[in-house]
């Protein structure tokens, strides 16, 4: 067959029948019907053949000489080359237990001679046609694997690339935070000595510094707090909260003395389940901004709330402006500021505060209006 002709056949078959008059008209009807055919009458080259070019459909008659049909496909199914390969018997056996002994060694069909000649095409072209759908889909699968194990290589990649990164930006936090602290405190103790002496502008610039070391301090402290309760799991318990709060509390200390604030405390505090030193955090975010930014001079109400969904709901209010719905819209997500009476913020706090929440099974809000002050709570289960 020409080289135009094989690039038009609708199936490469393979024909073994040691009836050479049989192999003429198969070959003759399948080609007239563009199929390419390749005929062989010695079963022992079967194997020989379909190693060296394998066909899309074998055609196999049932009594040969040396080794029959039976044996041959057995031995086709045996070899993981030629196993998959469809294998249609041709015979003039009829009994029911021949075309069971054909399907039990892996034919997937069986026609009786004398055949005819469309019954012969309607069967060739159906197995065909399942053929190349097993191979579409066997494709198909080979590409979903290779495409898998892409992604599982890069997903490797990227874990180990995030590992790196962490343990460089934990790392770099703690270099940044040692000489920052003895810095600090040369800068406390170098203001104390010479502040009487000190012109008043070089006294200014001195306490802009120190006030700067301690906001970058600060940051330093949120970005390792971030990192770890991303990466920390926690065992949650009832909580004292009104101990957590006094805790947040004493760790403001100076800035309520400096400010003269104003705090309003519940008397009795219900049992909520959650992980002390975060819920701390927590409450030293909210009354930090509450302080900074919530009127003057500064005041805040904290209050609580056992809810119906077993949640217990807890909240601070301020005595500030408020906060306009498009700013709420931007609140509690990572490195993001109040706009412009916050220009001295970082943005991590309130994201902060949120995966924290977030990871303890509770949500994070806010209730605010445009001169009326805001409340931010979060919530947490009930103990």
């Amino acid at each position: 067959m020409s080289e135009k002709q094989t690039s038009k056949a609708r199936g490469d078959i393979l024909i073994v029948d040691d009836a050479l008059p049989n192999l003429r008209l198969l070959s003759r009807m399948l080609q007239d019907n563009d199929y390419q055919v390749r005929g062989i009458s010695n079963s022992a080259m079967v194997t020989t053949v379909v190693n060296a070019e394998p066909p899309d459909l074998i055609l196999l008659d049932i009594n040969m000489p040396g080794q029959n049909g039976y044996e041959v496909c057995r031995s086709l199914k045996a070899n993981e080359a030629s196993r998959t390969i469809p294998v249609i018997f041709i015979s003039a056996l009829d009994d029911v237990i021949d075309k069971v002994q054909a399907f039990s060694v892996g034919g997937v069909d069986y026609i009786t001679k004398p055949f005819q000649v469309e019954e012969v095409l309607a069967r060739v072209e159906t197995h065909l046609t399942i053929r190349t759908l097993q191979k579409q889909l066997e494709k198909q699968v080979r590409d979903l694997q290779s495409t898998t194990n892409d992604l599982v290589a890069a997903n490797k990649e990227l874990q180990a690339s995030n590992d790196e990164l962490n343990a460089f930006a934990h790392t770099v936090a703690h270099d940044l935070k040692n000489p920052l602290a003895s810095t600090l405190l040369s800068m406390d103790l170098l203001e104390r000595f010479i502040q009487l002496d000190m012109h008043e502008k070089a006294l200014s610039a001195l306490v802009n510094i120190r006030d700067g070391g301690y906001k970058l301090t600060n940051i330093i402290d949120e970005l390792l707090l971030l990192a770890s309760v991303r990466k920390e799991t926690v065992e949650k318990a009832p909580l004292d909260m009104g101990e957590v709060v006094e805790q947040a509390i004493d760790r403001l200390n100076m800035m309520f003395i400096k400010q003269d604030v104003k705090i309003d405390l519940p008397d009795e505090w219900p049992v909520a389940v959650g992980y002390a030193p975060w819920v701390e955090e927590v409450w030293v975010n909210y009354m930090s901004n509450a302080i900074k930014y919530g009127g003057s001079p500064p005041a805040m109400v904290c209050g609580t709330t056992v809810q119906e969904n077993g949640m217990v709901k807890f909240w601070i209010k301020d005595n500030g402006d408020g906060i306009s719905n498009e700013v709420i819209n931007t609140l509690f997500t990572e490195f993001t500021r109040l706009g412009r009476v916050r220009v001295q913020g970082h943005g991590l706090g309130l994201s902060i505060v949120k995966r924290i929440i977030e990871k303890l099974d509770g949500e994070v809000g806010l209730e605010s209006q445009v001169g009326e002050g805001s409340t931010f709570f979060f919530t947490l289960p009930a103990g």
